[in-house]
């Protein structure tokens, strides 16, 4: 504080001295000529937006046993065997209502688990909320308030796409559940694509104070729009060092219409085609002067990409004008495109510029039949699905993998204490080949002494041998 006030001091001396020397130099600073120019504030912005941006509180029922009671002479004196204790436990976030009817949009990991959620308003209003829809490709939610019956203040949508580096923007959430808080300033960077925070990896950077509890609320430009939802910041203390990611509104929106017209899942293009990185390496062999764009690898059969004509090593650089640095950015780019259209995707082939229309529709998904095991065991409580070309997508698998994935886990089921984790793709049970998820749950129904589990996790095939 003294070394600042010091500066400034310091600096005004220099300045008269400055312009007692050079009357010229004296015009380049004026005192405001009229009571409007010293009112000059994003006063208004905020007050047409904040009504908009509410508290988000989840709360979660979890039991907490008691490790002494497992000790007999414990339990003899002190508890019942088996006696469990419950605890609530709470997260806070913000929310953005984006429909007058009351649909919120806020961050899946703020209501992750949650048995029960509010939603306060900048009024002070609490309405409880049921979960409409959960995208955790994009950790985006949709919330419904419960017992509404009026129109709500919402945020319009800017086109994200236009955004640029050094606009100005707004943050506003609930930072630390101190109330909601705006804090300014601008967008550092876009299309960011190395956050490792969702599937869709293309985020806008800024500078705006954001910090935890911001999880969820608004960003917005100097028109009052929504240009992103905040979702995650870059820190060593936990708190704001100026590095902060907004998804972009352009992905909102998309999942925002999932939600009105009743899916229970985000419906997204589906391109049928796996990419990959250009390396240097593969640059220079390809001849570019840069390691951008993405690289086609394979093509499935009957695909989207494949009646477009794409084929394996073509390099996209483009898709409807746009240019494309790398797989993240087509991916983020062709995932907001909306259903039943086309795109117009640029691509290099041998050197040479082709323009390819490819189809906007989704993976088929027939056959999924998800289900639940229930019969006793090793994979007891484990949530299954056949693998479809539309699991394959969501999960980033090869087209042509077969078998069964564990898409959910109970926290204390039995499949979870043996070790499965989620993601794990069941090929084979005591020799038995699996290919889909009735094949499992036949298995799983019959008494076994010997478990021998055929798996694929991250890659790698591995063989487990569990006791019954």
């Amino acid at each position: 504080m003294f070394r600042s006030i010091s500066t400034a001091v310091v600096t005004a001396m220099c300045m008269a001295f400055s312009a007692g020397l050079n009357p010229a130099r004296a015009q380049d600073r004026r005192v405001p000529s009229s009571p409007a120019e010293l009112r000059l504030s994003y006063a208004p912005i905020v007050q047409r937006v904040q009504p908009a941006v509410v508290n988000v509180y989840a709360a979660k029922v979890v039991q907490n046993r008691n490790p002494l009671l497992d000790d007999p002479i414990f339990r003899r004196f002190f508890g019942v065997p088996g006696q469990q204790q419950e605890q609530v436990q709470r997260s806070l976030g913000s929310g953005v209502i984006v429909d007058s009817s009351g649909l919120v949009v806020t961050n899946v990991h703020v209501i992750e688990g949650a048995d029960q959620v509010k939603v306060s308003l900048s009024d002070k209003r609490e309405f409880e909320a049921e979960i409409v829809l959960k995208d955790p490709r994009s950790d985006l939610a949709v919330l419904r308030l419960k017992d509404s019956h009026e129109k709500f203040p919402a945020l319009d949508f800017t086109n994200s796409d236009e955004l640029m580096v050094g606009d100005v923007v707004l943050a506003i959430g609930n930072p630390f559940g101190v109330g909601q808080t705006v804090t300014h300033g601008i967008i550092s960077a876009l299309a960011r694509t190395q956050v490792g925070i969702t599937d869709y990896q293309f985020f806008i950077q800024t500078d705006a104070p954001i910090n935890p509890g911001n999880s969820g609320g608004a960003l917005v430009d100097m028109n009052g729009r929504l240009a992103g939802i905040n979702t995650a910041i870059y820190s060593r203390s936990g708190g704001s060092q100026g590095i902060g990611f907004a998804i972009p509104a352009n992905m909102v929106r998309v999942v925002v219409a999932s939600a009105k017209s009743g899916g229970k899942a985000v419906k997204r293009p589906w391109l049928g085609a796996k990419l990959q990185a250009v390396t240097p390496e593969i640059a220079e062999s390809l001849g570019l002067r840069s390691p951008t764009g993405a690289l086609v690898a394979s093509v499935v059969p009957n695909g989207p990409a494949a009646k477009a004509g794409l084929k394996s090593s073509d390099l996209i650089i483009g898709i409807d004008g746009q240019t494309v640095d790398d797989p993240n950015a087509f991916e983020y780019r062709f995932a907001t495109r909306p259903l039943g259209g086309t795109a117009q995707i640029d691509v290099q082939r041998g050197g040479k510029p082709a323009k390819l229309t490819v189809a906007l529709e989704s993976a088929p998904d027939a056959g999924r039949n998800e289900l639940v095991v229930t019969a006793r065991s090793p994979f007891q409580g484990a949530k299954v699905s056949t693998i479809t070309p539309a699991v394959a997508d969501e999960l980033h698998l090869d087209a042509d993998t077969e078998g069964v994935v564990i898409t959910e886990l109970g926290d204390d089921s039995p499949a979870a204490q043996v070790g499965f984790q989620k993601g794990d793709i069941i090929l084979a049970v005591n020799n038995q080949k699996i290919g889909k998820t009735g094949d499992l749950e036949k298995v799983a129904g019959v008494s076994q002494r010997i478990w021998r589990i055929t798996l694929v996790r991250g890659g790698q095939q591995i063989n487990v041998t569990l006791g019954g």
